[in-house]
């Protein structure tokens, strides 16, 4: 019987689906803010991403009207951009060892955000996509969709990150 040692784990090859888990679970269960907005995943690859939250009355950003506060469309926006970017540099990965993957991690940030609000957030549900528009060493551009369940389009992102 073999033992792995540390530096075995460390240069471990992941997989594309343990490398996508990983980065779900850094979103959705160790960043408390996205777990307070009701951020769920609904679909996940390489080269597309669908988050979902359900309207609370936690989330309305106008008592009167009753819609979905801006800030949680900026972050739903944010967040399937930030994790579509995330993902989409696993392809380009030459070496896939854990190590290697967590220090493209630990570079992902978000540079700049540009949201722009088409129509108030009315909704028992909304939808946030993304789409990668360029994708370079250290830059990647996103563009993000909003939509309430009718399939509404409530808002549009467009997000520059740091991926390298």
């Amino acid at each position: 019987m073999q033992i792995m040692t540390e530096q075995d784990v460390v240069d471990q090859e992941l997989t594309e689906q343990q490398m996508l888990d990983f980065i779900s679970d850094m979103f959705m269960n160790q960043m408390p803010f996205n777990d307070l907005l009701g951020m769920r995943i609904t679909g996940y690859t390489t080269d597309s991403i669908e988050l979902r939250i359900n309207m609370d009355d936690k989330l309305i950003g106008n008592p009167i009207r009753k819609i979905l506060h801006g800030g949680v469309t900026a972050s739903l926006l944010d967040v399937a951009g930030g994790m579509l970017v995330a993902a989409a540099a696993i392809p380009q990965m030459d070496i896939k060892s854990a190590d290697n993957f967590h220090k493209n991690l630990k570079s992902l940030g978000t540079i700049d955000l540009r949201v722009d609000y088409l129509r108030p957030g009315w909704g028992d549900e909304f939808t946030a996509t993304a789409q990668i528009i360029r994708s370079g060493n250290k830059v990647a551009v996103t563009r993000m969709e909003l939509h309430n369940q009718e399939g509404v389009h409530i808002a549009f992102g467009t997000g520059t990150y740091l991926v390298g």
